[in-house]
């Protein structure tokens, strides 16, 4: 089966290398860029097999089902460029028998700098990203984009590798602007929020992170993880706040960054 990858990008020099190192399996790799300003244009165009595009930013879903768009085969690997395809998921692509499904999900093995973190529910963390463009594409949400299927959907052995966050300073950039998605998704859907959620929604996700989903066997990175977490749900609910009584100057507009463990699903 003839498979097209697809990557969307903002200026991910630092990760596209390896990302696309890890395709080099597939008939041909679409990057569609929205406007990086660093080397990560140079090194696509350097691989033979990477048609390079750019798009002005629709929004994840919207960006994702572009590329698929300009994809020259109907089976569509779609990744992030801090994913890569581990050997035996590659194998397991390859041998995989098409007929009869619309996608395959596989296992997501996550990353916090060098440790793979196997609690704190980041495993298997459970993704599609393997789909016939033709009875499936992405949802249009402004974060937590997921992929809609019309047909079959089953099971790939193999992890996808995801280093998604190199340390705690890293996570803490993004932080301001995962919690400014989601509140502003919130606040246009008409959530609103409360003190008393404001208050016991954080300790919420920390014992939800660290006891229910065994956070503590992942050892020091369990605990900075669940705390990290906890202060990201009380920034969420209290930028919410600010829009909903009207005390926050702006809006949050769109802010290109993969958003994939900003909130436990």
């Amino acid at each position: 089966m003839k498979i097209s990858a697809t990557v969307i990008t903002f200026n991910e020099e630092e990760n596209i290398k390896d990302c696309l190192v890890s395709l080099d399996f597939v008939d041909e790799i679409i990057v569609l860029d929205s406007g990086s300003t660093d080397r990560t244009e140079d090194i696509c165009r350097s691989y033979p097999k990477v048609r390079f595009y750019q798009q002005n930013w629709l929004g994840y879903g919207g960006q994702k089902n572009r590329a698929a768009e300009l994809a020259s085969h109907d089976w569509i690997l779609n990744l992030d460029a801090d994913e890569r395809i581990s050997p035996l998921l590659m194998k397991e692509i390859v041998t995989a028998d098409f007929k009869g499904f619309c996608a395959f999900r596989m296992a997501r093995e996550n990353y916090f700098g060098k440790k793979w973190v196997r609690h704190c529910g980041w495993y298997p963390d459970y993704t599609t990203r393997l789909y016939d463009r033709r009875s499936a594409s992405f949802s249009l949400r402004k974060v937590h984009e997921t992929l809609e299927c019309s047909g079959p959907v089953a099971t790939l052995r193999g992890n996808l590798l995801h280093f998604t966050y190199r340390n705690i300073s890293d996570y803490l950039k993004r932080l301001d602007r995962y919690s400014s998605l989601a509140a502003d998704e919130h606040y246009k859907k008409g959530h609103k929020t409360s003190l008393l959620r404001m208050l016991f929604s954080p300790p919420v996700t920390f014992v939800k992170m660290y006891l229910l989903r065994m956070g503590f066997l992942d050892g020091w990175v369990g605990f900075i993880l669940s705390t990290l977490y906890s202060v990201y749900t009380f920034c969420k609910y209290a930028k919410l706040y600010e829009l909903t009584t009207g005390s926050a100057t702006v809006t949050f507009g769109d802010n290109r960054v993969n958003d994939k463990h900003a909130e436990q699903r």
